[in-house]
């Protein structure tokens, strides 16, 4: 009977301790290596027909930032 509660129990922690140490280490991941870069961005705005310029691109960059560190 207490075989079958510990078992239980250490499988719920596991779980739980596991999904936080995956979350912790996809949030840094994503912090050290963001998404999308500057020129990646610039690739977007030139396929979308736009002409960029370097502060518009700091503009962009810096706003999707502060999207992401939110």
């Amino acid at each position: 009977m207490y075989y079958v509660l510990v078992g239980i129990l250490a499988l719920v922690a596991g779980v739980a301790l596991g999904f936080f140490i995956a979350r912790r280490y996809m949030m840094t991941y994503l912090k050290k290596n963001p998404p999308i870069n500057e020129q990646m961005l610039k690739m977007m705005m030139m396929q979308m027909g736009m002409k960029p310029s370097q502060k518009k691109i700091n503009q962009m960059m810096a706003a999707m930032n502060k999207q992401q560190s939110k």
